[in-house]
């Protein structure tokens, strides 16, 4: 028998099935826990979520939409989710990635 699914505000099937996967079954679950250790466990589990997943959890636990989360908090959300991201360690039996190239091609001047 499953687990009822996560009843709060912004939080859809797929972040409740996110989030129960991760251990996090109950409002008091995602409380005690918070927004970004809500987040870091469900990357660090191996699923991909955005940012809004950390807004739409923070919006949760402020009983509001995840819009309305005010933009310094998001800012604060984000600086403290790309903290945590860069300590986890590299995918494995991946490499991780390497730094970004653009290549510009050159027309070739025309052969008469």
């Amino acid at each position: 028998m499953s687990a009822p699914p996560l009843k709060m505000r912004n939080i859809g099937p797929k972040s409740a099935a996110w989030l129960r996967q991760v251990g996090l079954k109950t409002p008091e679950d995602l409380i005690e826990a918070g927004p970004l250790e809500a987040f870091m466990r469900i990357k660090r589990a191996g699923f991909k979520p955005s940012l809004n997943l950390l807004y739409s959890l923070e919006g949760a636990l402020r009983d509001c939409h995840w819009q309305e989360v005010p933009e310094a908090r998001r800012a604060e959300l984000v600086a403290a989710a790309e903290e945590a991201i860069a300590g986890l360690p590299p995918p494995r039996n991946r490499p991780p990635a390497g730094p970004v190239t653009t290549t510009v091609m050159q027309d070739e001047p025309d052969a008469d």
